[in-house]
């Protein structure tokens, strides 16, 4: 038994947003089976100045490997602990247009539905709507095979796809069991390519990764591994038949082996720990590590690797698992109070005040008070609606940034020209007039620009209020202990390396 079997698959608790069925929206979302992207072009070019503009909100550092070439399709395959941001960021770093399938209320809801359907997203209705009364299978079939055959289409004229194949969100370290819908589709995507004598699309494994997933101003890092293969499974008759519009099933043999096979891929890109806990500790010893060997860690990629290469020789050597509760302990002082392994110091100590931070946080503070107004008249509405909708939502933590990112998104084509117009009328400047228009546009602009300045003050005042607490919690018997654990865990590291 392989282990993506193995893995346990856990049915997802339904949010309200999912037992709402909305079937003549679901019916009359767009869809094409000739290859073409079924989305609004014009769209495409919108939803990615969105993203970017979402994106650079809600993130303080960005980083991604270059992603492989291939001339076909391709079919982004990740983890889903982050929301809305998991699709976004992978979008973000790959220049194929793309086509995503998800579940049913991204393209049925009140706000999000709308942009969803003019940017061809897919729906899915999933096996938890089905057992939970919220929709009849023949219902669920028949949006399924469409979205899936859509999507296989879309793979083999050459777009790309993003895909969580766990279907749904969660908030663990490791993976859980992944449906079939995505191999189902590779399958057909490849046979439709092969028919229309198109290079076949392949399965690309993505890490998405965060110092913390859910913090605000979060560092992030997209990682490519080698794209994955897809074979042909379909004969000459069915491949013909799957490329004129009818959806085949595949060989279910071949869709369990896809499977497996990328689950073993992607599953040592992620944190496959047996819990957040002793990730944390093999991020601290990582960090240890590093520092003893004068190459410290800086960056999230960094950290990321070495992280992975101190889990996987806990697994071969025993007496580096030996030092991991003392790790996790360690690990546990940091993570209660709002810390990570940044708060360490080149002597493996809790980091104390210096010129350069106060100076840093003084700079801060101005920016901040310098563009309170602009951004606060720019971005106040969207950013308090956020944190009320972040408040009062059953979709967990990863729902935090999800609406955090949604207040990015939709600043630049409908919070932003909205006031800009607002502010261009009681200006009594004519609406209709070219002045008016270079008004706004240079409103919104400033809005946008004030935004991340303010946020530039905010990330350098965060750093002094850290390090501020930092050198409070050394100087507590919790900061005491803390160095005590280190110094044990700094003194075995020495004798292992």
């Amino acid at each position: 038994m392989t282990e993506s079997s193995a893995a346990p698959e856990i049915i997802p608790e339904l949010s309200a947003s999912a037992h709402k069925i909305n079937r003549k929206k679901l019916g009359k979302s767009p869809y094409d089976h000739t290859g073409k992207h079924p989305g609004s072009l014009w769209f495409r070019y919108a939803f990615r100045v969105m993203i970017f503009s979402g994106l650079s909100i809600i993130f303080r550092k960005f980083e991604f490997d270059k992603i492989p070439e291939n001339k076909g399709g391709r079919i982004s395959v990740a983890t889903h602990i982050n929301g809305l941001i998991d699709p976004s960021i992978m979008i973000k770093t790959q220049k194929k247009r793309i086509i995503s399938l998800g579940r049913h209320d991204l393209v049925t809801g009140p706000v999000i539905g709308w942009w969803a359907r003019r940017d061809g997203a897919q729906p899915v209705l999933r096996k938890a709507e089905i057992n939970a009364g919220v929709t009849d299978p023949e219902f669920a079939k028949k949006i399924n095979n469409r979205s899936m055959l859509t999507v296989a289409n879309c793979l083999a004229g050459g777009h790309g796809a993003v895909i969580m194949p766990e279907g749904k969100s969660h908030q663990d370290s490791k993976l859980h069991a992944f449906r079939t819908g995505f191999a189902r589709a590779a399958l057909v995507a490849a046979a439709i390519a092969k028919e229309r004598q198109k290079p076949l699309p392949v399965i690309q494994p993505t890490g998405l990764h965060w110092n913390t997933h859910y913090w605000f101003r979060a560092n992030s890092y997209v990682e490519y591994a080698q794209p994955i293969k897809i074979n042909l499974v379909f004969d000459k008759s069915e491949s013909a038949r799957l490329a004129a519009g009818e959806w085949i099933e595949p060989p279910f043999s071949a869709v369990l082996e896809l499977k497996d096979k990328v689950f073993s891929s992607l599953s040592p890109m992620t944190p496959d720990s047996p819990d957040w806990e002793t990730y944390r500790a093999w991020k601290l010893i990582a960090n240890l590590e590093a520092n003893r060997s004068g190459k410290y860690i800086t960056k999230l990629s960094e950290e990321v690797h070495a992280t992975r290469a101190i889990r996987d020789k806990t697994r071969k050597v025993d007496k580096l698992q030996a030092i991991v509760p003392v790790a996790i302990e360690a690990a546990e002082i940091l993570n209660s109070n709002g810390l990570d392994c940044s708060s360490i110091d080149s002597n493996q100590k809790l980091r104390k005040l210096d010129s350069k931070t106060r100076f840093k946080g003084l700079i801060g503070l101005i920016l901040m008070i310098s563009l309170l107004l602009p951004t606060l008249v720019g971005s106040g509405i969207q950013s308090a609606l956020a944190r009320y909708l972040a408040d009062k939502s059953d979709e967990g933590q990863d729902a935090r940034t999800t609406y955090f990112f949604l207040a990015g998104f939709f600043s630049p084509v409908f919070f932003w020209p909205v006031t800009s117009i607002l502010i261009v009328y009681f200006l009594d400047i004519n609406m209709l007039s070219l002045l008016a228009v270079s008004y706004m546009l240079i409103i919104i602009g400033a809005f946008y620009l004030s935004s991340l300045i303010f946020l530039i003050g905010y990330d350098f005042w965060s750093d002094y209020r850290v390090i501020c607490h930092t050198e409070k919690l050394s100087k507590s018997p919790t900061g005491k202990e803390f160095n005590i654990l280190v110094e044990n865990l700094d003194y075995q590291l020495g004798l292992l390396i």
